[in-house]
C-alpha cells in the first residue's frame, strides 16, 4: 500500500526513534484507515506546532485518494 508506506516514511524521517514508528491500516466501510503508531517522545514531532505536520499529511492523503480512487484517514496515536 502507497499511502501507509508514504505516511511510515514521513514519521521515520522526523522521529528520533524510527523504529518506534509503524502503521496499521484497517478497512473502514469505504474507507482505509491509516493508524500511525509512534513513541510519546517523539509525538509532538510528527505532529508539529499546532499540528501543522499532521494537516500536511492529511492535504497529502487527500491527493494520493484523488488519484487512487480510494478514501484515506489518517489517526495518529500512541
Amino acid at each position: 500500500m502507497a499511502a501507509a508506506d508514504f505516511v511510515e516514511y514521513v514519521a521515520r524521517s522526523l522521529a528520533d526513534n524510527p523504529d518506534g514508528v509503524s502503521v496499521e491500516v484497517q478497512q473502514d466501510g469505504s474507507a482505509v484507515v491509516l493508524r500511525l503508531l509512534v513513541d510519546e517522545d517523539d509525538m509532538g514531532r510528527v505532529i508539529g506546532r499546532n499540528g501543522s505536520i499532521a494537516k500536511a499529511l492529511r492535504s497529502l492523503l487527500k491527493v494520493i485518494s484523488n488519484r487512487t480512487g480510494e478514501n484515506y484517514v489518517l489517526e495518529i496515536g500512541e
